[in-house]
């Protein structure tokens, strides 16, 4: 008996390359306004209120009250946001077919409601997952143990038979302290050595 039975994987920065300056490196001339734009503007708490439950709706409005000079770029970031998809990470999502056959595969995202469905209809291994929990759905975000608890409740398995795999140590912590083993996947990491070295069954 496998002491892993489930595999539940993070998608951006593991499954999914997203980052904004694929988009606004083309809106700003400037690096400078540019990073200006990305780290003080619409930043990483910005975006994560979004991940957490709020409209795109709300988020803007609030921010173009606080920056009223950014007025377009700040609403540009909803409209063009899938723009600011790179695309799937090959190496890894080609792992999902290889598991699924011994596996249960699941998905444990933080990303707004609205937008996560555009990327789940443009790439097609999401939909070989057994289940997905997206916490704009949940309005919780990871490392919240509770987003944990619900995936675990909701698919019935349990963290001590779990792989983990995330971009982010303090998610991949917050794992760790409900029992799940862990993977923190990072650049230049190979995700296939490191299942293996977690005992998984791959080629």
């Amino acid at each position: 008996m496998k002491e892993i039975k489930n595999i539940v994987f993070d998608f951006g920065g593991v499954l999914l390359d997203w980052n904004p300056r694929y988009f606004y490196k083309n809106i700003f001339k400037e690096e400078s306004e540019l990073n200006f734009f990305l780290n003080e503007v619409c930043n990483h708490e910005w975006n994560e209120k979004q991940d957490a439950g709020r409209s795109f709706k709300d988020g803007i409005s609030e921010l173009i009250i606080k920056h009223p000079q950014y007025k377009r770029e700040i609403e540009l970031f909803y409209t063009h946001w899938i723009d600011m998809v790179g695309g799937e990470i090959e190496e890894n999502t080609a792992l999902i077919s290889e598991l699924k056959s011994e596996y249960l595969l699941f998905g444990l995202t933080n990303w707004s409601a609205e937008t996560f469905p555009l990327v789940y209809e443009r790439y097609s291994f999401f939909k070989e997952l057994d289940a997905i929990i997206v916490s704009g759905e949940e309005n919780v975000i990871k490392p919240n143990p509770e987003i944990y608890r619900r995936l675990l409740s909701r698919c019935e398995i349990d963290s001590q038979h779990s792989l983990f795999i995330d971009d982010n140590k303090i998610n991949i912590e917050a794992a760790q302290n409900l029992g799940f083993h862990t993977i923190h996947f990072q650049q230049g990491v190979s995700l296939r050595d490191e299942m293996k070295k977690k005992g998984i069954d791959l080629m």
